[in-house]
């Protein structure tokens, strides 16, 4: 499972003329679910997102996380995180998990955040979305879970 974690002022995202989640200052967080993925992928990387110390202090330093700040959330699903372009020059989605599978660790990886109190949005699930930001930083880090045994 990938998180591609990006800071932001503002972030909103739509469905055709609908604006179906937006939020302001915190975590964009778009979702890539592989296959083999389970929940407990999706609760650790829930709490790596919002305790991942990117939020500056004081003094200017990250040793703030989304928690700290009270940052808002959202999150779209992304199956193109899966993407492998080394070969050609069409990319391959052979590692992504289908629709069937990976929503239910999109929910699941959403629950979590909520249950951690901080105010959650999302995009709408395997829907064609506009995903709408203003990257503060910027600042992007991509998180991701990698299972035990895994060679990638």
């Amino acid at each position: 499972m990938r998180a591609l974690v990006q800071r932001v002022t503002r972030a909103a995202v739509r469905v055709g003329d609908e604006t179906v989640g937006a939020i302001g200052a915190g975590l964009l967080i778009l979702l890539g679910v592989r296959l083999g993925d389970t929940q407990a992928e999706a609760e650790f990387l829930a709490d790596k997102c919002v305790n991942l110390r990117i939020f500056e202090d004081a003094e200017g330093k990250f040793n703030l996380s989304a928690l700290d700040v009270g940052g808002e959330l959202l999150v779209v699903s992304q199956f193109t995180l899966y993407g492998d372009a080394r070969r050609g020059r069409r990319p391959s989605f052979t590692e992504a998990a289908p629709a069937a599978l990976s929503e239910p660790l999109y929910e699941c990886f959403v629950s979590a955040l909520r249950r951690r109190g901080l105010r959650t949005q999302t995009g709408r699930f395997g829907a064609m979305m506009a995903v709408e930001l203003v990257n503060d930083g910027p600042v992007t880090i991509l998180v991701e879970r990698e299972r035990e045994g895994a060679t990638t």
